[in-house]
């Protein structure tokens, strides 16, 4: 199948999907508003082999250091295959299914795939990262760009809203200092813990309320753009390839999921 974009629909509810750009969800509207910041580098991409900043790119790979390019000097970050096109599996009316080879510069041969799943009132992504013949660690994160403001007459800026355990804190450099603090009040560039799986409500007055919901333990979030706030659920915090490696077998994937539920108010 092609490369071009794809919409899903059920009910009002309607998902464009961009195989071509990354495998990005390029486009969430319910009801005519749409959710995610447009742009080719928006709406809602996969981080995947990692999330976030490895710092100096590099990271411990069995008891070999590896170097990844610097795309967000003196740092790598968010991955690979936002930056690579997908190949289109399986799809129906409300599902599709998406899967990229990882290749150059990730130093493992491997597979993902994106499970993107609409009904009326939800959309979950489901990812997993499979290895073909050696073991490699990995991580696995969405980036959403939820748009501050849906317009229209009614149109506030979004609240957020979620109680996590701990807050990382963040070092001068934007990357975990290895201390868990309390949670400190926005704006964020940060990483948070929430051991029972990540919960966090965007509410947009008297238009909608989106539930992110995930069973993985760390969020980022990212509310310092003007016209974006971004909530990140992953399953590790950034540079967790050298501070919490998930470690990827040929017998074992790793695999993750996060739904968006919609509440009209």
């Amino acid at each position: 199948m092609s490369d071009e974009d794809i919409t899903l629909t059920a009910g009002d509810a309607e998902v464009t999907v961009q195989p071509g750009n990354g495998g990005r969800v390029g486009g969430l509207r319910v009801g005519g508003l749409e959710l995610l910041r447009q742009g080719k580098r928006f709406g809602c991409f996969p981080m995947v082999p990692w999330c976030g900043r490895i710092r100096d790119g590099r990271f411990l790979d069995g008891a070999t250091v590896r170097q990844l390019p610097l795309n967000a000097p003196p740092h790598a970050i968010h991955g690979t295959a936002r930056d690579g096109a997908w190949k289109v599996a399986r799809l129906t009316a409300d599902e599709a299914v998406l899967t990229y080879d990882l290749v150059e510069p990730w130093p493992h041969p491997g597979r993902i795939t994106q499970i993107v799943q609409l009904t009326e009132e939800s959309v979950t992504l489901t990812m997993g990262v499979e290895a073909h013949d050696s073991s490699f660690p990995a991580q696995i994160g969405w980036h959403p760009w939820f748009n501050r403001n849906l317009g229209g007459p009614a149109g506030q800026d979004v609240q957020v809203a979620f109680d996590p355990a701990w807050q990382e804190e963040r070092g001068e450099d934007h990357l975990p200092t290895g201390n868990r603090v309390e949670p400190k009040p926005g704006p964020w560039d940060d990483c948070f813990g929430m051991p029972g799986g990540v919960d966090v409500t965007l509410t947009w007055p008297g238009q909608l309320a989106v539930r992110v919901t995930s069973p993985e333990a760390w969020v980022v979030v990212y509310d310092e753009q003007e016209a974006a706030v971004c909530v990140e659920p992953q399953t590790g915090p950034p540079n967790g390839l050298n501070t919490l490696p998930r470690l990827v077998t040929p017998l074992e994937p790793l695999e993750a999921t996060t739904t968006w539920s919609w509440t009209r108010l």
